[in-house]
């Protein structure tokens, strides 16, 4: 995205909320806005201050992080939503991804790890830590919905699975010897019939209903 990244902390620890301001606003083209220590005044604030990235905490009183992220991807224009855990391994994370989250920062990451984070967001990335996702997943369970919707072709599944592995387009161009606008053309296919706003979610989805094992 161009211009600066606006940012909402929510967290019920101030520390860690000064800690992260303090990281964020050494880059110069990242503005936090704003903070809250729960998930109603998450809302709120998200509504008044219309920040780009949200870094939600998972686990707060009253309004825990997961609903907080339903709520604030309802506004218009919505924020995406960075949670921010203190285990990779929270079950808690699966259910904010679910909700639609576009990712999730341990809170032990660098500083360098946290700016990349917010900027990989508010630029409409996915920030997607396979191999945990996976382990999360095979403690859910798969297939615990049925998928309901267009059936993918071989190529979409086989998309859709190296997506779930954590690789970039042009590392799934180069395995499956194909152009790189071939691959955006197979993930924006996929995303659209799984009805997922960004790859993160179209992992979750995946593995909730079985296109992928979480044992792959």
């Amino acid at each position: 995205m161009n211009g600066t990244i606006r940012v909402l902390l929510v967290d019920d620890e101030p520390l860690v909320r000064r800690g992260l301001r303090a990281i964020l606003e050494s880059d110069p083209e990242i503005e936090v806005v704003g903070e809250a220590g729960d998930g109603a005044a998450a809302l709120a604030s998200a509504r008044s201050l219309s920040p780009d990235v949200v870094c939600m905490d998972v686990r707060m009183p009253d309004v825990d992080g997961i609903r907080a992220t339903e709520l604030v991807l309802t506004l218009d224009p919505a924020p995406r939503v960075l949670v921010v855990t203190t285990f990779e391994s929270d079950d808690h994370v699966f259910d904010a991804l679910r909700a639609g989250a576009s990712g999730f920062l341990l809170k032990r990451a660098d500083a360098d790890q946290v700016v990349a984070a917010v900027r990989a967001v508010a630029a409409g990335e996915s920030l997607l830590f396979p191999e945990s996702v996976r382990r999360i997943a095979l403690r859910h369970g798969t297939a615990r919905i049925s998928y309901g919707g267009p059936a993918l072709t071989p190529r979409e599944a086989e998309v859709l699975a190296l997506v779930a592995r954590g690789m970039s387009n042009p590392e799934i161009a180069t395995a499956l010897i194909v152009g790189v606008e071939t691959v955006r053309t197979h993930v924006a296919n996929v995303l659209a019939k799984l009805g997922a706003r960004d790859r993160t979610q179209a992992v979750v989805i995946a593995y909730e209903t079985g296109l992928v094992g979480a044992g792959r």
